[in-house]
């Protein structure tokens, strides 16, 4: 068992590492910042839920904003009960069926009574890789993934975004997003809420830009980028992707 001296080591030394990162990213301009939050010991970070599976005529649009995604149908849509303020959207989830293994990305909330805390509503395809799709309602359980994933996250401004209303979407995350920031023009980071469409909406805007945001996922990970110019729905890279998740 550590000792409350031995925590507090480990919170100053963390301390002190956060401070680095922030003097880094200042000078630097554009960073990502690993830093992993501090954890009770064999608590998991990514339980395994229950519910059940359906499908739907999924196209990789929904609540969550994204575009529709027709090379990618690896899709789901998750409980109204679930979503939690599009907490889950483009966050990847890996389902066990009776008839195999899927992993599957959120994109969408099923609003139906019918779907219920656990349950995923997939495309087609993805179903058919736990399932016969005859049976079109079965059991499942499943948690919350870190996958493979190429190139840096995206920011997507929303059509009419300007300097008097911003509204940013973070896409190609590997892991779920829990916080966006933007510096203001005193130097100081502020947050942004998320709406229940997936966007941080700052409704009195963010100012004219180039703009510095800053990302941290479920894991306490951070990204940072500067110089990132603003616009009216265009989307813009990032300076790198979130790592792999416990």
């Amino acid at each position: 068992m550590q000792t409350h001296h031995h925590r507090n080591a480990i919170v100053i030394a963390l301390s002190l590492l956060i401070s680095l990162g922030w003097s880094l990213a200042r000078a630097q301009g554009s960073t990502t910042i690993y830093i992993p939050l501090l954890r009770t010991p064999g608590a998991s970070q990514n339980p395994l839920h229950t519910g059940v599976a359906t499908y739907y005529d999924a196209t990789g649009e929904g609540n969550c904003s994204f575009e529709a995604s027709p090379n990618n149908l690896m899709v789901a849509a998750i409980s109204y009960e679930d979503y939690d303020l599009a907490a889950y959207c483009g966050a990847y989830v890996e389902a066990y069926g009776p008839k195999g293994t899927v992993t599957v990305r959120i994109v969408d909330k099923c609003p139906d009574a019918g779907c219920q805390a656990g349950h995923l509503d997939m495309s087609p395809q993805a179903f058919a890789q736990i399932a016969d799709l005859a049976q079109g309602r079965v059991a499942i359980t499943w948690r919350v993934v870190s996958p493979p994933i190429s190139g840096p996250i995206a920011y997507h401004f929303k059509d009419g975004s300007n300097q008097w209303w911003t509204a940013v979407q973070i896409r190609n995350h590997r892991n779920p997003i829990v916080k966006f920031e933007y510096r203001n023009a005193a130097g100081s980071w502020v947050n942004v809420a998320r709406v229940d469409y997936n966007y941080f909406v700052q409704s009195g805007g963010m100012g004219p830009g180039p703009y510095s945001f800053r990302v941290t996922d479920s894991y306490g990970n951070l990204i940072t980028d500067s110089g990132i110019v603003g616009g009216d729905n265009v989307t813009r890279s990032g300076s790198g992707q979130f790592p792999v998740g416990p």
